[in-house]
């Protein structure tokens, strides 16, 4: 894994090893990205587990450096008080939103603290998430820190579905729920 000090350094933040293809693909020829795996709200601990072990193979397969940054016990007990009101909302409400802040918010501030030139995120890929909020949400933790965020739609040019094709080619397990207890239906 070398370092190209010519491109900007950017944090992805990795929801799983089959969104982070297509986005990487996208990013590598124009950043220096360095994934991070910070995912609290993955349940249960296998799952967890599983999609996290498929995205060290895949930054393996690509020599992508992964850092991984949540305690999955401690971290999943916060994440739990965090949107425990929210338990009966529907996919894609506040609950979702404060999950993304939060991840987002640990993303960024790890990106600050090492000295990386720009965060983003995986989740925009998804055709379940909404791209505006999430980088309204990106973009406002941006204006708090001294760290920029790159605000994408990576669902757009086909991204969702190069996500398919790339994790086909590298066979890599695809998850069927967005990761929360909640979301496990």
């Amino acid at each position: 894994m070398v370092n190209d000090k010519s491109k900007a350094k950017l944090l992805l933040h990795s929801c799983c090893a089959p969104c982070t293809t297509a986005v990487y693909e996208k990013l590598c020829s124009d950043f220096d990205v360095t994934l991070f795996w910070f995912n609290p709200n993955i349940e249960p601990l296998l799952e967890h587990e599983k999609r996290l072990s498929e995205l060290r193979k895949l930054s393996k397969i690509l020599k992508i450096e992964l850092i991984i940054s949540d305690k999955y016990t401690a971290e999943n007990q916060s994440w739990n008080l965090l949107v425990k009101n929210f338990a009966n909302e529907k996919e894609g409400g506040n609950r979702c939103n404060l999950c993304i802040k939060n991840r987002l918010l640990n993303t960024a501030k790890y990106a600050e603290d090492n000295n990386f030139d720009y965060f983003a995120t995986t989740l925009t890929v998804s055709p379940h998430k909404n791209s505006k909020i999430i980088n309204e949400i990106g973009n406002n933790i941006s204006g708090k820190l001294d760290i920029k965020f790159l605000d994408e739609d990576f669902k757009k040019e086909n991204g969702y579905l190069r996500s398919i094709e790339l994790s086909k080619k590298y066979d890599l397990y695809r998850q069927n729920y967005c990761g929360c207890k909640f979301s496990l239906v």
